[in-house]
């Protein structure tokens, strides 16, 4: 059973990289035969690329799947892997219900080894941009509530600061959390292949660097039903820059053997958060 003791600081961390479409049962068959080959640890966090259960498919399908925070079928099935193979799993991103009838929230859900939801975050920033592949034009808003709050959650010597893919171009978001004590940031993502190939690796190395954390970063990869091509390379990077793990262009996964108390050693040696003379807030 994995531990809470703060005192405990080796830990594993493993990024799952998937192709995801439309339909939850396919993704979570290649789920679960990624689960099963990952290295066993007495203290291991996973964490999923965003959309990891419900990718693309036609209009409004995401919002069909879409579930009460707590509660529903893909949230059932994510608690039990969780149990199952007893770790922290990060449910990258799936859709739960919001106040707006119209919109879903793209929520991130940390699992405990016992199933239990101990961590939810709402995306924060939402990709209303224009890039030049073969979807063009991205409007998440149209679809997608923006969060309200911050999440970080402490499990043990896990302080893990939740986000989700686009939030990684919002550095004030990372900063808060870090102010906070985190050592662990989480990134699932689905990048465009045009996005990731120019500032993918840059914007997640500069995190971890800048806020002295691990970073776990899953992505999706390749092309998808609903035509849109993703990045893969997922990364696990240590709190000096370093990427100790990058999958590729392939689904599969990658997972790195850590010490979370790197991140106050280094600190100590540059106290970075002492010297920062600027807060960030978040706005409404």
């Amino acid at each position: 059973m994995t531990t809470r003791n703060p005192a405990v600081t080796k830990w594993q961390l493993s990024a799952i990289q998937l192709t995801s479409q439309p339909d939850p049962e396919q993704n979570f068959q290649q789920l679960d035969h990624y689960l099963a080959l990952l290295p066993k640890a007495a203290q291991h966090l996973v964490v999923l690329p965003e959309c990891f259960a419900v990718f693309g498919g036609a209009d409004g399908v995401q919002q069909a799947f879409a579930e009460p925070l707590g509660r529903g079928e893909l949230q059932a099935r994510c608690a039990a892997l969780a149990k199952q193979y007893q770790l922290y799993l990060v449910a990258g991103s799936m859709p739960t219900t919001s106040p707006d009838p119209r919109r879903f929230s793209a929520s991130s859900l940390l699992f405990g080894p016992d199933g239990t939801l101990l961590a939810d975050y709402q995306k924060l920033h939402l990709f209303d941009v224009k890039v030049s592949d073969a979807t063009g034009n991205y409007q998440e808003s149209a679809t997608t509530l923006p969060g309200d709050k911050l999440t970080l959650s402490v499990q043990g010597s896990l302080k893990l600061g939740m986000t989700i893919c686009y939030d990684v171009r919002f550095p004030g978001l990372m900063q808060a959390l870090a102010a906070a004590g985190m050592n662990v940031l989480s990134v699932p993502s689905a990048f465009t292949r045009v996005t990731g190939a120019a500032h993918w690796h840059s914007l997640l190395r500069a995190r971890a660097i800048e806020n002295q954390c691990f970073v776990v970063a899953p992505g999706q990869t390749g092309v998808h039903a609903n035509g849109r091509e993703t990045f893969g390379h997922s990364l696990i990077i240590n709190p000096w820059g370093d990427i100790l793990a990058d999958a590729g262009a392939a689904p599969g996964w990658i997972s790195a053997a850590v010490d979370l108390a790197d991140c106050q050693q280094l600190a100590n040696k540059m106290p970075i958060k002492q010297h920062n003379r600027f807060n960030s807030e978040l706005k409404p």
